[in-house]
């Protein structure tokens, strides 16, 4: 069979599953408010628990995750169907990069979303389970290390396709063509999440980006610093 319709077809299920903005539908049904109304404006878990506080902040999680995983799950279920035979892992790669592309874009907001790191963290979960729980440890090294949670989502994004790679080659043994496929896929991915980071990039150059600290608010580094922080997902 063709392998244009199964990939077209994941194109869409997974774009229409990422563009349901769980900071936005959480926040209107608990708070009657527009996340991106307040704050630094990003439909995101930081942003989301910055202003709102940690019950909005956990269905928003909550609801990342699991349209990332659908995403996937579906996908890759689907085309495994389709496609007798063969290795489907790139098709759970392909998902998670539309997921992250519709929670950054989505239809239904105006194209105005999230920046795509819970998404991309549930596709983990799904498409490599082991490599996820490493991420989020690195993650939360680098952002705790730091105070940055910006400067632990670029950190992780830059990681991912390196190891990606090194997982696949070394420990799972695939096929070259599939690890040369899953790996570009991955990398998509990873430059995605660190372009929506830009402007974290800039205010950290310029030490004017916002500090994480647990249990705290957010603590302005310079002065400038303010709520105009993305640090989002």
């Amino acid at each position: 069979m063709s392998y244009v319709f199964p990939v077209l077809l994941t194109c869409v299920i997974s774009y229409l599953l990422g563009g349901l903005n769980s900071a936005i539908i959480a926040v209107r049904l608990l708070k009657h408010e527009d996340i991106r109304k307040h704050g630094s404006g990003n439909a995101g878990l930081t942003n989301t628990i910055r202003c709102f506080g940690k019950v909005p902040a956990l269905f928003t999680l909550l609801g990342d995750l699991s349209k990332g995983v659908i995403a996937v799950l579906l996908s890759v279920w689907i085309c495994g169907r389709l496609i007798d035979g063969g290795d489907v892992s790139p098709f759970g790669y392909l998902a998670g990069i539309f997921a992250v592309i519709g929670h950054i874009f989505p239809v239904y907001y105006g194209f105005k979303g999230g920046k795509g790191v819970l998404v991309c963290s549930s596709i983990l979960i799904v498409n490599d389970p082991p490599l996820f729980v490493f991420m989020i440890a690195f993650f939360l090294l680098i952002s705790v290390i730091t105070k940055y949670v910006s400067i632990g989502s670029i950190s992780a994004a830059a990681l991912y396709p390196v190891a990606v790679f090194l997982r696949q080659y070394f420990l799972e043994q695939r096929e070259p063509h599939i690890i040369a496929l899953n790996v570009s896929l991955v990398a998509v991915t990873a430059a995605i999440l660190i372009l929506m980071h830009k402007s974290n990039i800039k205010r950290l150059i310029a030490r004017t980006e916002n500090k994480w600290i647990i249990g705290k608010k957010a603590e302005k580094t310079e002065k400038g610093g303010g709520e105009n922080s993305n640090q989002g997902n």
